[in-house]
């Protein structure tokens, strides 16, 4: 699948998320084709910022919208807080229904991504997306981490990032994430 497709899904989705008017923003593959080293994503993954109030009217909206994803319809999204749907190009969406506090000051930070063809896309900052991908801490998300240390080195708000990233990984019960992220910090230099 091209970029180009996954670029055409997720300015499917933003169009969808600005009907419905609740702050959102694009993370994941997309986040890092801004803010770290470039590679393929094969979906668009965005957060839309419900705090449990709109839970059932984005879903409903989506819904209508968007073609549910195998065993990724309203009932999976209301019990994962995620829900899985298809673009008209076949692109998978993955939409988190964000209602932490973590996740309505991503939203907020975020800001637009200027794309060619005049075209802009709402992205989670730089900052935001290392927790996004600390706190899953797959080996993928490891090495997209390292890649948005390396390209924006000392412009990332470490304090910032760590201050975002204890309370979830305490949720998480994970001792061993922010001791990982804070030793590639340190070697990337955002981090002293």
């Amino acid at each position: 699948m091209s970029m180009h497709r996954v670029f055409a899904a997720a300015l499917e989705l933003q169009a969808a998320l600005r009907e419905l008017g609740l702050p959102y923003c694009f993370i994941g593959g997309l986040a890092l084709q801004r803010w770290g080293e470039p590679r393929m994503t094969q979906d668009a993954d965005a957060s839309v910022l419900t705090s449990f109030d709109h839970d059932d009217q984005v879903i409903e909206h989506l819904s209508a919208r968007f073609k549910a994803r195998p065993g990724g319809g309203p009932d999976f999204a209301r019990r994962s807080r995620v829900l899985l749907l298809e673009a008209k190009n076949g692109t998978a969406l993955d939409v988190a229904l964000g209602a932490l506090p973590f996740e309505a000051r991503a939203v907020q930070r975020s800001s637009g991504w200027q794309l060619p063809r005049g075209k802009m896309l709402r992205t989670c900052s730089a900052e935001d997306l290392v927790v996004y991908k600390a706190f899953a801490a797959r080996d993928r998300d490891w090495i997209d981490l390292d890649g948005v240390l390396a390209r924006q080195g000392k412009k990332l708000l470490a304090t910032q990032i760590i201050q975002e990233l204890v309370p979830l990984v305490t949720l998480k019960e994970d001792d061993a994430i922010v001791p990982r992220l804070e030793k590639a910090m340190r070697r990337r230099g955002v981090l002293s």
